[in-house]
């Protein structure tokens, strides 16, 4: 393996708009297109070819390949500016790499068949806006595209904070500044607080990966700023239980009390596959917090916050995610298959119909 292979390589990946390429010792390159996952008919990688790649890498983020190493997140840059988020890490003493490919331009809402609503949800003043969903189900993205609305429209200071910088945007009415961690800051919770200090408008949050980050990122809402994170939860009941979950019981009330006040939305996603097996598009379900849904955060009746969703489909713009199942499959555009493959009620079928 030299620099010249692995950019053609990941050339190849780009044109062919695959998501992700994985490289490991003793396998060929493998490629996931269309959700499936494609053996490369390139020869399998020795160590050495893996040792390769994750080293240039680390110099390309202007780190060297410590002795200790076990796991890293980085990015890499293509000259023709081709980008990719990168996973390295360690499995049976070798070295693996799994690149996942990040689009050249930030699509819009329209692009990505994302809900028109959530031109809507960045309107608001204040408060903590949460893009949830499995790993690689397109939180990034979203939340890219947001951020970019709102860069196109409005005049903010918007800080992002990430690990590592995916989307590369260059201030339009906004002023974007992008900051990565192990890089520019030592950590979240870190480059919260500092940010707190550079007239902040919007605040990005890679990730609400622990109780530091999630209470700072609760703090700075409730000081008049709009912040925006992910989490890895299925949709917007899971996503406040494990909000809530971070905190001690005997704190567990007033988070309460404090999250119903500050949740602007949640918006969460999986990919699904349409009938020809040609695209993946999103499945979303929005949850905004309306007076209903805040008392039920305040009060931890967090199961009936479906069944409001669903009712205020009409008046506020939201819809769950079986809702969204329902219209793509009266559309014609995902099997039932697919849907119920997504879809945790076991009473889809009898919803499509009786809707």
């Amino acid at each position: 393996m030299d620099s010249k292979t692995l950019n053609q390589i990941l050339e190849i990946a780009f044109a062919k708009r695959v998501s992700d390429v994985h490289f490991e010792v003793d396998n060929p390159p493998f490629f996931r297109a269309h959700g499936q996952l494609l053996r490369s008919k390139l020869a399998s990688l020795k160590p050495q070819d893996t040792e390769f790649i994750a080293k240039t890498i680390m110099a390309n983020n202007q780190r060297e390949l410590p002795d200790d190493f076990s796991e890293f997140d980085a990015s890499y840059s293509l000259a023709n500016s081709g980008r990719f988020r990168v996973s390295i890490f360690k499995q049976r003493g070798h070295l693996g790499i799994v690149m996942r490919v990040i689009p050249p331009e930030i699509g819009t809402f329209s692009d990505l068949k994302l809900p028109a609503v959530l031109a809507e949800i960045v309107k608001a003043p204040n408060g903590l806006v949460l893009v949830t969903g499995p790993t690689g189900n397109g939180k990034s993205t979203t939340l890219a595209s947001m951020l970019n609305y709102m860069n196109e429209k409005y005049a903010y200071n918007i800080i992002t904070i990430e690990d590592p910088i995916e989307f590369l945007f260059t201030s339009q009415k906004s002023c974007i500044i992008q900051r990565e961690v192990g890089i520019d800051t030592r950590d979240f919770s870190s480059a919260l607080k500092a940010s707190l200090r550079m007239d902040p408008d919007v605040i990005m949050v890679g990730e609400l990966r622990d109780l530091e980050t999630i209470d700072a990122c609760i703090k700075a809402s409730e000081t008049g700023h709009l912040v925006f994170s992910t989490l890895h939860t299925q949709n917007a009941s899971s996503t406040i239980n494990r909000l809530i979950g971070h905190f001690p019981p005997d704190s567990q009330e007033i988070i309460r009390q404090r999250l119903a006040d500050i949740l602007v939305a949640t918006v969460s996603l999986r990919l699904v596959e349409d009938k020809a097996g040609e695209n993946i598009i999103p499945v979303v379900e929005v949850m905004r917090t309306t007076t209903t849904i805040q008392a039920c955060i305040r009060d931890g009746n967090l199961d009936d916050i479906e069944g409001h969703i669903e009712k205020g489909s009409a008046q506020y713009q939201m819809q769950s995610m079986d809702q969204h199942l329902i219209q793509l499959c009266k559309k014609g555009i995902i099997s039932m298959k697919e849907a119920k493959r997504v879809s945790n009620s076991m009473d889809l079928e009898r919803k499509l119909t009786f809707t």
